[in-house]
């Protein structure tokens, strides 16, 4: 889910136009009931066959409890759904839009809200708004250092974690300078797969994170000034790694789940996922052997929270809506976090549900591979999203042309 440069000439001829939402009905029942017959065109990443099918799921769920026809329109790139959505605002379609809901977060988000291309605020007239664990779980108003002011749903959580084959690592290597160590033990046992991926990514942002002396200017929007100075350690860390790669780190795998087929067939012996209940679910499918286990960092992992948005033309913005509170819904949350059917956390605070939906929670197996609450700890906060552009365009200048 990345932002392109394809973006940079639609934001400048955009960038001073502005969206006030229009006016909603009184009371939630009325925006229900005007949601009935609508159509809702989910624009949303397509690149999960369970998380196809939950949304497939979900459109059920909406149709047969509200009479939403909800239709997934699936793409493998948000930044493509942020541009159709400039471009009709550049075209002037400020009504009618082609995209009523999308799954958006990071650097999509901040160029939505940045050219005020988003509906509402909306999240505060949603019902199931005030089951959101906003303390626990303070990503869940904050995206990648964005403030979410409300204009964005959240729907699930996410955190970085290490995968390893048992058999192969007695003693995963819990740290930065522990899994260089580990590499030049082990040579050709471990690789990442190769930017923009979004696990790619987010492993330099994880290890940027890890090896920069000062992580906390990585909340403030990176500049010129002193853009090679933070970034440096994470260059000299990346060179002194390579070598020790996979492949002697001439290329790398293309996504994630190309190196998730590395470690199935056992030519790695660690991998990585943006989502904690990923193995267990795979063992489970047997994509994965039995012997796959899970960790993280001794100073924590990167974790952020998804979320859907309405674009401020959107053509059924309260039907939109609806199905953005039934996301929040404990039925949904649930059925969700089952690690037979995605294993995605929950954005819920348990605390606030009733008994009988906290108790069908607590009776939820996580999966043999899955790190407890506690044992995944607090979630480091995502960088500003403008460190990951341009640390992408960095990688390639240096490592791409392999």
């Amino acid at each position: 889910m990345r932002l392109t440069t394809r973006l940079t000439t639609l934001v400048a001829a955009t960038a001073f136009l502005g969206f006030t939402p229009p006016a909603t009905a009184a009371g939630w029942d009325d925006t229900v009931a005007a949601a009935r017959g609508k159509v809702v065109y989910w624009n949303a990443w397509a690149g999960d066959p369970r998380i196809n099918d939950y949304i497939g799921w979900v459109g059920g769920q909406v149709r047969d409890r509200y009479g939403i026809d909800l239709r997934h329109v699936k793409v493998t790139d948000t930044a493509d759904v942020v541009s159709r959505v400039l471009a009709e605002k550049a075209a002037g379609k400020d009504q009618g839009g082609s995209v009523d809901l999308v799954w958006v977060n990071g650097e999509n988000f901040a160029a939505m809200k940045e050219n005020r291309l988003l509906y509402g605020p909306f999240v505060d007239r949603l019902p199931n708004a005030a089951l959101i664990d906003t303390k626990g779980k303070p990503t869940t108003t904050v995206d990648f250092t964005i403030p979410t002011d409300g204009l964005e749903s959240p729907w699930g959580m996410a955190q970085f974690v290490f995968t390893y084959d048992t058999e192969q690592v007695a003693k995963p290597p819990r740290s930065a300078a522990a899994l260089l160590e580990w590499t030049k033990a082990n040579p050709g046992r471990f690789t990442y797969p190769s930017p923009p991926d979004f696990t790619g990514s987010t492993f330099l942002k994880q290890m940027l994170v890890e090896v920069t002396p000062d992580p906390a200017r990585l909340r403030d929007a990176a500049d010129d000034a002193d853009f090679d100075k933070v970034t440096a350690p994470l260059w000299s860390y990346l060179d002194q790694l390579h070598p020790n790669l996979a492949r002697s780190g001439r290329n790398f795998p293309a996504t994630g789940p190309a190196l998730k087929q590395m470690l199935a067939d056992g030519e790695v012996a660690i991998g990585m996922s943006f989502h904690p209940g990923e193995a267990s679910r795979d063992i489970a499918t047997g994509l994965l052997p039995p012997s796959i286990r899970t960790f993280v960092l001794e100073r924590g992992t990167i974790g952020n929270t998804h979320f859907v948005a309405i674009p401020y033309n959107a053509n059924a913005p309260g039907a939109a809506m609806v199905v953005a509170d039934f996301l929040l819904s404990p039925d949904a949350q649930l059925h969700k976090q089952d690690p037979g059917v995605w294993g995605d956390f929950t954005v819920l605070d348990l605390d606030k549900l009733t008994a009988a939906d906290r108790a069908r929670f607590d009776e939820l197996p996580l999966g043999e591979a899955t790190l407890s609450h506690e044992e995944l700890g607090v979630p480091l906060p995502e960088p500003h999203p403008s460190w990951m552009v341009r640390i992408e365009q960095q990688w390639l200048k240096r490592y791409g042309a392999g």
